[in-house]
């Protein structure tokens, strides 16, 4: 089924981040940070064990949006993020998308971004998509 790219229409992700794909993340940035990679480290911070990177995170906008809502033919112009709590491994997440606007004669539109924890229903990350879609918007 297909969601209708309009005002209001939302969509919602279910996923989860493994260590080892945090790790893979940390290779290919070069983000070796110890909050992220060393649990010893980490059991000494105010989060007591290795945390995700936000960015990593994040990027489970970049495929929801380029693949499944609005989907192919996307493309990004902008994106703001705040990253509100810590993201953990091996963690329930949803994803949530809500189109706030859309300018058909641009072919534009604005998509809220979330991240929340399923377990605690409290936003870990969010912000705003601006995407263009000349086959959706």
């Amino acid at each position: 089924m297909e969601i209708q790219p309009v005002v209001d229409a939302s969509f919602e992700y279910p996923f989860t981040i493994t260590q080892e794909e945090v790790q893979r993340f940390a290779d290919l940035t070069g983000d070796n940070n110890p909050i992220h990679l060393d649990a010893e480290y980490a059991a000494t911070t105010n989060f007591k064990r290795p945390i995700i990177h936000g960015m990593l995170g994040a990027t489970v906008f970049t495929k929801v949006l380029g693949t499944q809502f609005p989907g192919f033919g996307s493309i990004y112009v902008k994106q703001t993020l705040e990253f509100l709590r810590p993201m953990f491994v091996d963690t329930e997440y949803k994803a949530v998308f809500k189109i706030q606007s859309i300018n058909a004669e641009k072919h534009i539109a604005e998509i809220s971004t979330e991240i929340v924890d399923v377990a605690t229903k409290k936003v870990t990350t969010k912000g705003v998509a601006t995407m263009i879609n000349k086959e959706k918007f």
